[in-house]
This record gives structure tokens, sequence and C-alpha cells, in this order.
């Protein structure tokens, strides 16, 4: 198993923050690693985003969102092919921080299986979340400000 997070504080409250994170068609725009996510964001008991019963309309093959908390924790579970060869579990945590007038956002991505070992490449990875982290914080202070 090997595992890599990363850290930063973003002056928006964590509604603000999720709602930069769940716009996926925008990751192309600023996600190093994510050049495309298809599907879309919904609420199975068909009401606002907000809902506790949030989920998600994979594509076939990718990410499949399995854990969806708004504005608190959203995660996802990837693999290639066959299973345990490289499977790949990455999350965000918002926490409020300040009262609620500011967030701080965890992203860990946790990576097993037998491919693990050649496939993980930490440096590479904690520049990717870093910059992940960064653009972010950008998008959502960008709200904040507008």
């Amino acid at each position: 198993m090997n595992q890599i997070e990363a850290f930063v504080e973003i002056d928006a409250p964590p509604d603000v923050v999720w709602d930069a994170l769940i716009a996926f068609d925008t990751y192309p725009e600023w996600d190093p690693l994510t050049r495309t996510i298809e599907g879309v964001a919904v609420d199975a008991t068909g009401g606002s985003e907000r809902s506790d019963a949030f989920a998600y309309r994979p594509r076939p093959i990718g990410p499949t969102v399995v854990a969806a908390e708004p504005p608190r924790r959203l995660a996802w579970h990837d693999r290639l092919v066959v299973p345990f060869a490289f499977d790949r579990y990455h999350e965000f945590h918002l926490e409020p921080i300040e009262n609620g007038r500011r967030t701080r956002l965890l992203q860990r991505e946790t990576v097993r299986g037998a491919l693990a070992g050649l496939a993980f490449d930490e440096a590479r990875l904690e520049r990717a979340f870093v910059a992940m982290n960064e653009a972010i914080a950008t998008r959502a202070e960008r709200r904040i400000a507008a």
C-alpha cells in the first residue's frame, strides 16, 4: 500500500469549496491528473446537489464515486480492468476552520495492488496534489470575491 496526501487552507467556507470540487466539467482546466471526467453529479433523490443522498453516474470504465457527503467528503475508487492489480482510492476532506469562514482541504490517495510499486510515483503525485489543491483554492476564492 502506498499513500500520498496534501493539505491546503482556503479562504472560503466549505460549501463554496465543495461547489468548486464537484464542478467535474472543469477538471480538465486545472487538474494535472484527470484530463476528462465523463458523468454527471446528480442527487439520487431528485433534489439539489447539497443532499446527503448524493450520487454519481460514472462512465463505464473509470472512477466511481463511493462517498459524497456535502460539503465534507468526496471519495472515488478507480482500478485497472483486473481487480487488485492497481486500485486507487482518492478522497477529499473539507474541514471548516475559523468558525466556518475558511476551509482546510485534505486530498489523499491510497494505491494498492500488484502493480502499485511500479506505477506509484510519490514525488510526481505530491506535486500534482499541491497543484490541484492550489487550483481548487483559487477557484473557490474567486467565487467568494465575485
